[in-house]
Protein backbone atom coordinates (compact mmCIF):
# COMPACT_ATOMS: atom_id res chain seq x y z
CA UNK A 1 0.00 0.00 0.00
CA UNK A 2 1.09 3.50 -0.93
CA UNK A 3 0.11 6.35 1.43
CA UNK A 4 0.71 9.79 0.08
CA UNK A 5 0.42 12.07 3.48
CA UNK A 6 0.33 15.69 2.10
CA UNK A 7 1.86 18.33 5.10
CA UNK A 8 3.25 15.47 6.30
CA UNK A 9 6.11 17.60 8.32
CA UNK A 10 3.52 20.05 10.22
CA UNK A 11 1.91 19.40 13.58
CA UNK A 12 -0.70 16.95 12.82
CA UNK A 13 0.37 15.50 9.94
CA UNK A 14 3.61 14.40 11.24
CA UNK A 15 2.10 12.88 14.49
CA UNK A 16 0.05 11.13 12.34
CA UNK A 17 2.80 9.88 9.95
CA UNK A 18 5.00 8.69 13.44
CA UNK A 19 2.20 7.05 14.73
CA UNK A 20 1.63 5.13 11.03
CA UNK A 21 5.63 4.50 10.50
CA UNK A 22 6.27 3.32 14.28
CA UNK A 23 2.89 1.17 13.33
CA UNK A 24 0.52 2.33 15.65
CA UNK A 25 -2.59 1.71 12.92
CA UNK A 26 -1.86 -2.27 12.45
CA UNK A 27 -4.00 -2.26 9.30
CA UNK A 28 -1.56 -0.41 7.43
CA UNK A 29 1.49 -2.05 8.63
CA UNK A 30 4.28 -2.04 5.85
CA UNK A 31 2.99 0.94 3.99
CA UNK A 32 5.03 2.65 1.91
CA UNK A 33 4.56 6.37 2.84
CA UNK A 34 5.41 9.41 1.10
CA UNK A 35 4.97 13.10 2.57
CA UNK A 36 4.68 15.63 0.52
CA UNK A 37 5.45 19.24 2.43
CA UNK A 38 6.73 22.20 1.44
CA UNK A 39 8.50 23.16 4.24
CA UNK A 40 6.98 26.64 4.88
CA UNK A 41 7.77 28.01 9.03
CA UNK A 42 4.97 25.30 9.93
CA UNK A 43 6.35 22.29 8.60
CA UNK A 44 9.58 20.66 9.42
CA UNK A 45 11.64 17.42 8.26
CA UNK A 46 12.99 17.39 12.40
CA UNK A 47 9.14 16.76 13.19
CA UNK A 48 10.29 13.08 11.62
CA UNK A 49 12.82 12.39 12.83
CA UNK A 50 12.16 9.51 15.12
CA UNK A 51 10.84 7.35 12.59
CA UNK A 52 13.65 8.61 9.60
CA UNK A 53 14.74 5.80 7.29
CA UNK A 54 11.06 4.51 7.56
CA UNK A 55 9.19 7.36 4.81
CA UNK A 56 9.87 9.16 1.65
CA UNK A 57 10.21 12.97 1.77
CA UNK A 58 9.16 15.15 -1.36
CA UNK A 59 9.19 18.80 -0.64
CA UNK A 60 6.96 20.39 -2.94
CA UNK A 61 3.84 22.48 -3.23
CA UNK A 62 0.48 21.08 -3.28
CA UNK A 63 -0.76 24.11 -5.65
CA UNK A 64 2.27 22.54 -8.19
CA UNK A 65 0.62 20.25 -10.95
CA UNK A 66 3.69 18.73 -11.80
CA UNK A 67 5.25 17.98 -8.75
CA UNK A 68 1.76 16.51 -7.22
CA UNK A 69 1.16 14.61 -10.30
CA UNK A 70 4.37 12.42 -9.57
CA UNK A 71 4.14 12.23 -6.21
CA UNK A 72 0.16 11.14 -6.46
CA UNK A 73 0.81 8.24 -9.64
CA UNK A 74 0.97 4.92 -7.93
CA UNK A 75 -0.79 6.45 -4.55
CA UNK A 76 -3.69 3.58 -2.80
CA UNK A 77 -4.79 6.46 -0.10
CA UNK A 78 -4.31 10.16 0.35
CA UNK A 79 -3.95 12.08 3.33
CA UNK A 80 -4.98 15.64 2.77
CA UNK A 81 -3.48 17.72 6.19
CA UNK A 82 -1.74 20.29 4.38
CA UNK A 83 -2.95 23.85 4.45
CA UNK A 84 -2.70 27.58 5.71
CA UNK A 85 -4.63 27.43 8.91
CA UNK A 86 -3.89 30.26 11.45
CA UNK A 87 -6.60 32.37 11.51
CA UNK A 88 -4.64 35.80 12.47
CA UNK A 89 -2.41 35.20 9.22
CA UNK A 90 -5.39 35.02 7.16
CA UNK A 91 -6.94 38.23 8.11
CA UNK A 92 -3.53 40.34 7.68
CA UNK A 93 -3.39 37.97 4.24
CA UNK A 94 -6.25 35.83 2.59
CA UNK A 95 -4.35 35.21 -0.95
CA UNK A 96 -2.08 32.47 0.23
CA UNK A 97 -5.28 30.67 2.17
CA UNK A 98 -7.05 30.71 -0.91
CA UNK A 99 -4.28 29.24 -2.73
CA UNK A 100 -3.40 26.51 -0.83
CA UNK A 101 -6.10 25.46 1.04
CA UNK A 102 -8.81 25.73 -2.00
CA UNK A 103 -6.52 25.83 -5.18
CA UNK A 104 -3.99 23.14 -3.36
CA UNK A 105 -6.89 20.86 -2.98
CA UNK A 106 -8.44 20.70 -6.17
CA UNK A 107 -4.73 20.40 -7.83
CA UNK A 108 -4.95 17.35 -5.46
CA UNK A 109 -8.35 16.07 -6.24
CA UNK A 110 -7.97 16.27 -9.86
CA UNK A 111 -4.59 13.64 -9.63
CA UNK A 112 -6.21 11.46 -7.46
CA UNK A 113 -9.04 11.25 -9.88
CA UNK A 114 -6.39 10.52 -13.32
CA UNK A 115 -4.20 8.40 -10.87
CA UNK A 116 -7.38 6.24 -9.87
CA UNK A 117 -6.36 6.66 -5.63
CA UNK A 118 -8.71 4.44 -3.96
CA UNK A 119 -9.16 6.72 -1.12
CA UNK A 120 -8.85 10.34 -0.50
CA UNK A 121 -8.90 11.76 3.31
CA UNK A 122 -9.53 15.24 3.31
CA UNK A 123 -8.67 16.80 7.41
CA UNK A 124 -10.81 20.11 7.44
CA UNK A 125 -11.56 21.87 10.79
CA UNK A 126 -14.89 22.96 12.60
CA UNK A 127 -14.34 26.66 12.15
CA UNK A 128 -16.29 25.82 8.97
CA UNK A 129 -19.75 25.96 11.23
CA UNK A 130 -19.20 29.47 12.22
CA UNK A 131 -19.87 30.01 15.93
CA UNK A 132 -22.75 28.19 17.77
CA UNK A 133 -24.35 29.89 21.13
CA UNK A 134 -25.59 26.44 22.56
CA UNK A 135 -25.65 22.27 21.43
CA UNK A 136 -23.25 21.27 19.40
CA UNK A 137 -22.48 20.85 15.08
CA UNK A 138 -23.96 17.85 13.76
CA UNK A 139 -22.10 16.77 10.39
CA UNK A 140 -25.09 18.12 8.74
CA UNK A 141 -24.74 21.77 9.63
CA UNK A 142 -25.08 24.31 7.27
CA UNK A 143 -21.59 25.78 6.89
CA UNK A 144 -21.18 29.46 7.82
CA UNK A 145 -17.27 30.81 8.22
CA UNK A 146 -16.06 33.79 9.14
CA UNK A 147 -12.79 34.26 8.66
CA UNK A 148 -10.80 34.02 5.49
CA UNK A 149 -8.82 31.09 6.74
CA UNK A 150 -12.07 28.62 7.93
CA UNK A 151 -14.14 30.30 4.18
CA UNK A 152 -10.88 28.85 2.30
CA UNK A 153 -11.56 25.58 4.45
CA UNK A 154 -14.91 25.54 3.74
CA UNK A 155 -14.44 26.21 0.41
CA UNK A 156 -12.01 22.89 0.16
CA UNK A 157 -14.77 20.68 1.97
CA UNK A 158 -16.86 21.61 -0.53
CA UNK A 159 -14.88 20.62 -3.48
CA UNK A 160 -13.94 17.29 -2.20
CA UNK A 161 -17.94 16.68 -2.11
CA UNK A 162 -18.28 17.79 -5.55
CA UNK A 163 -15.49 15.45 -6.98
CA UNK A 164 -17.41 12.63 -4.79
CA UNK A 165 -20.97 13.69 -6.34
CA UNK A 166 -19.83 14.68 -9.67
CA UNK A 167 -16.90 11.96 -10.89
CA UNK A 168 -17.50 9.13 -8.04
CA UNK A 169 -14.14 9.53 -6.02
CA UNK A 170 -13.93 7.98 -3.10
CA UNK A 171 -13.53 10.73 -0.37
CA UNK A 172 -14.15 11.82 2.96
CA UNK A 173 -14.00 14.55 5.31
CA UNK A 174 -13.08 15.22 8.92
CA UNK A 175 -13.55 18.22 10.68
CA UNK A 176 -11.68 18.38 14.12
CA UNK A 177 -11.79 20.99 17.15
CA UNK A 178 -8.87 22.70 18.48
CA UNK A 179 -5.62 20.27 18.60
CA UNK A 180 -2.83 20.76 21.04
CA UNK A 181 0.37 18.21 21.88
CA UNK A 182 3.86 18.61 21.30
CA UNK A 183 5.31 20.10 17.70
CA UNK A 184 2.72 22.44 17.68
CA UNK A 185 4.56 25.57 16.10
CA UNK A 186 4.86 28.63 18.72
CA UNK A 187 2.68 30.32 17.24
CA UNK A 188 -0.64 28.29 18.34
CA UNK A 189 -2.48 29.15 21.57
CA UNK A 190 -1.02 26.20 23.91
CA UNK A 191 2.30 25.93 22.71
CA UNK A 192 2.32 30.25 22.84
CA UNK A 193 1.94 30.69 26.30
CA UNK A 194 4.06 27.71 27.29
CA UNK A 195 7.00 29.24 25.59
CA UNK A 196 6.11 32.44 27.10
CA UNK A 197 6.19 31.49 30.13
CA UNK A 198 8.50 29.66 30.47
CA UNK A 199 10.81 32.68 28.61
CA UNK A 200 9.19 34.78 31.32
CA UNK A 201 7.01 36.93 29.06
CA UNK A 202 3.72 37.99 29.63
CA UNK A 203 1.07 35.69 26.96
CA UNK A 204 -1.63 37.58 24.78
CA UNK A 205 -4.96 37.00 25.85
CA UNK A 206 -7.93 38.15 23.54
CA UNK A 207 -10.62 39.92 25.13
CA UNK A 208 -12.40 39.32 27.52
CA UNK A 209 -11.30 35.36 27.50
CA UNK A 210 -15.02 34.54 27.17
CA UNK A 211 -14.13 32.29 23.53
CA UNK A 212 -14.61 28.73 24.28
CA UNK A 213 -13.09 25.54 22.24
CA UNK A 214 -13.12 21.81 22.35
CA UNK A 215 -9.58 20.99 23.22
CA UNK A 216 -8.47 17.56 21.23
CA UNK A 217 -5.09 15.89 21.54
CA UNK A 218 -3.06 15.35 18.58
CA UNK A 219 -3.12 11.79 18.87
CA UNK A 220 -6.97 11.42 19.67
CA UNK A 221 -7.29 13.08 16.54
CA UNK A 222 -4.88 11.16 14.32
CA UNK A 223 -6.43 7.88 15.54
CA UNK A 224 -9.86 9.21 14.43
CA UNK A 225 -8.74 9.97 10.73
CA UNK A 226 -7.03 6.29 10.54
CA UNK A 227 -10.70 5.11 11.61
CA UNK A 228 -12.42 7.17 9.37
CA UNK A 229 -9.76 6.71 6.58
CA UNK A 230 -10.43 2.61 6.95
CA UNK A 231 -13.92 2.62 7.65
CA UNK A 232 -15.50 5.56 7.00
CA UNK A 233 -18.32 5.62 3.92
CA UNK A 234 -17.15 7.25 0.89
CA UNK A 235 -18.84 10.70 0.20
CA UNK A 236 -19.59 11.36 4.04
CA UNK A 237 -18.20 13.72 6.48
CA UNK A 238 -17.42 12.58 10.46
CA UNK A 239 -16.74 15.33 12.94
CA UNK A 240 -13.98 14.63 15.75
CA UNK A 241 -13.71 15.93 19.13
CA UNK A 242 -11.96 15.64 22.17
CA UNK A 243 -14.90 16.81 24.95
CA UNK A 244 -13.13 19.36 26.76
CA UNK A 245 -14.67 22.64 26.62
CA UNK A 246 -13.18 25.53 28.19
CA UNK A 247 -13.24 29.32 27.63
CA UNK A 248 -9.61 30.77 26.38
CA UNK A 249 -9.60 32.10 30.36
CA UNK A 250 -10.24 29.07 32.01
CA UNK A 251 -7.33 27.68 29.67
CA UNK A 252 -4.75 30.05 30.54
CA UNK A 253 -5.43 29.09 33.95
CA UNK A 254 -4.46 25.74 33.40
CA UNK A 255 -1.42 27.39 31.46
CA UNK A 256 -0.30 29.44 34.31
CA UNK A 257 -1.23 26.83 37.04
CA UNK A 258 1.35 24.38 34.89
CA UNK A 259 3.79 26.29 34.85
CA UNK A 260 3.39 28.06 38.81
CA UNK A 261 2.79 31.01 37.65
CA UNK A 262 0.03 33.72 38.33
CA UNK A 263 -1.81 36.26 36.39
CA UNK A 264 0.17 38.83 36.36
CA UNK A 265 1.82 37.20 33.74
CA UNK A 266 -1.21 37.73 31.77
CA UNK A 267 -1.52 40.53 29.22
CA UNK A 268 -4.90 41.84 27.85
CA UNK A 269 -5.24 42.59 24.28
CA UNK A 270 -7.58 43.83 21.50
CA UNK A 271 -9.95 40.86 20.84
CA UNK A 272 -9.31 39.52 17.27
CA UNK A 273 -11.44 40.46 14.24
CA UNK A 274 -14.76 38.07 13.93
CA UNK A 275 -13.79 36.18 16.33
CA UNK A 276 -16.00 33.54 16.99
CA UNK A 277 -17.78 32.90 20.49
CA UNK A 278 -18.06 28.51 20.52
CA UNK A 279 -17.00 25.76 18.81
CA UNK A 280 -18.65 22.37 19.62
CA UNK A 281 -18.89 19.37 17.13
CA UNK A 282 -21.22 16.27 17.93
CA UNK A 283 -19.22 13.31 17.60
CA UNK A 284 -21.77 11.08 17.68
CA UNK A 285 -21.73 9.71 14.18
CA UNK A 286 -18.23 8.45 14.09
CA UNK A 287 -18.27 7.14 18.31
CA UNK A 288 -21.41 4.95 16.68
CA UNK A 289 -20.55 3.87 12.92
CA UNK A 290 -16.09 3.83 13.77
CA UNK A 291 -15.98 3.46 17.66
CA UNK A 292 -13.78 6.58 18.73
CA UNK A 293 -13.87 8.14 21.71
CA UNK A 294 -11.38 10.47 22.89
CA UNK A 295 -8.43 8.46 24.78
CA UNK A 296 -6.38 11.12 26.28
CA UNK A 297 -7.45 12.95 29.73
CA UNK A 298 -7.03 16.57 28.43
CA UNK A 299 -5.28 17.63 32.28
CA UNK A 300 -2.82 14.74 31.85
CA UNK A 301 -2.24 15.56 27.51
CA UNK A 302 -1.76 19.19 28.65
CA UNK A 303 0.70 18.75 31.56
CA UNK A 304 2.68 16.26 29.27
CA UNK A 305 2.36 19.03 26.72
CA UNK A 306 3.87 21.65 28.65
CA UNK A 307 6.43 18.93 29.92
CA UNK A 308 7.55 18.79 26.52
CA UNK A 309 8.33 22.41 25.58
CA UNK A 310 10.12 22.67 29.03
CA UNK A 311 12.20 20.18 27.34
CA UNK A 312 12.67 20.57 24.00
CA UNK A 313 14.09 24.65 23.47
CA UNK A 314 16.01 22.96 21.03
CA UNK A 315 13.03 22.35 18.59
CA UNK A 316 10.99 25.63 19.75
CA UNK A 317 13.60 28.55 20.68
CA UNK A 318 14.73 29.11 16.59
CA UNK A 319 10.85 28.40 15.20
CA UNK A 320 10.05 31.44 17.86
CA UNK A 321 12.56 33.64 16.81
CA UNK A 322 12.06 33.89 13.16
CA UNK A 323 7.92 34.19 14.21
CA UNK A 324 8.70 37.22 16.14
CA UNK A 325 6.67 39.60 14.09
CA UNK A 326 3.20 37.34 14.43
CA UNK A 327 1.66 37.01 17.66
Amino acid sequence: MRVVVTGGAGFIGSHYVRSLCAGAYPSWAGAQVVVLDALTYAGHEENLAPVAGRYELVVGDIADRAVVDDVVRGADVVVHFAAESHVDRSILDAGAFVRTNVLGTQVLLDAALRHDVGRFVHVSTDEVYGSITTGSWPEDHPLAPNSPYSASKAGSDLLVRAYHRTHGLDAVITRCSNNYGPYQTPEKVIPLFATNLLDGRPVPLYGDGRNVRDWLHVDDHCRGIQLVAEGGRAGEVYNIGGGTELTNRELTARILAALGVGWERVEHVADRKGHDLRYSVDIAKISRELGYAPAVDFAQGLAETVAWYRERRDWWEPLKAALAPAR
